[in-house]
């Protein structure tokens, strides 16, 4: 069974700023108008933590900014009864 960690990263809003979303009454949220600065930012810090391997779990956009929530699998060396890896 794969095992996973978990971090929390927080962006503030002033790194943001032009990231325009809506949520509906009915709890539906896009996003609209992202400039194209304000994505490649996004882009830096999605591929910054791809590299070190963790994967985006969820992004939670806020009036402080955003919270981002990634997940990678933890890497077992265990070796089962038979010597093969369990993990």
């Amino acid at each position: 069974m794969k095992q996973f960690e978990y971090q929390i990263t927080l962006h503030s809003s002033e790194s943001f700023r032009e990231v325009i979303y809506f949520c509906s009454e009915e709890g539906s949220c896009k996003v609209e108008e992202v400039p194209s600065e304000q994505l490649s930012k996004l882009k830096i810090i999605l591929d910054e933590h791809g590299k070190k391997g963790w994967e985006l779990a969820q992004a939670s956009f806020g009036k402080q900014g955003i919270m981002i929530f990634w997940k990678k699998p933890i890497v077992s060396n265990y070796i089962d009864a038979d010597g093969k890896n369990a993990s």
